[in-house]
């Protein structure tokens, strides 16, 4: 009878080593410990990330400018349209002002 006892005991140790330890692993020093650690070690990358993500809007935002820009420029060329229609007539005329000029001077000689 003293082995069954003898087992029970045992496992009863054991049970409680094994408690202990798993205590002592998740103890809350040792949590934060292991929170210290990763960050430490995840830090420097977070870092260069956020470096490279301002770095990538400032970029952005230059390019959406100068889209602005570009659409902006193209609206105001339709919009004087018709003010290059008007300077294509008045050119016109002052073409063929010029050639009735020069045949009548030309009638003169």
């Amino acid at each position: 009878m003293e082995e069954p006892e003898m087992q029970l005991k045992g496992k009863k140790v054991t049970d409680k080593f094994t408690e202990s330890v798993y205590v002592l692993a998740n103890e809350p020093s040792v949590a934060l410990y292991r929170l210290q650690e990763h960050v430490r070690r995840s830090l420097p990358e977070l870092a260069q990330h956020k470096a490279d993500m301002q770095r990538w809007e400032e970029q952005s935002q230059g390019a959406i400018y100068t889209v602005e820009y570009a659409c902006s420029a193209v609206k105001n060329l339709v919009d004087s349209s018709v003010y290059f229609r008007s300077v294509e007539g008045l050119l016109k005329q002052a073409i063929s002002i010029r050639d009735h000029m020069n045949a009548a001077t030309q009638g003169h000689r």
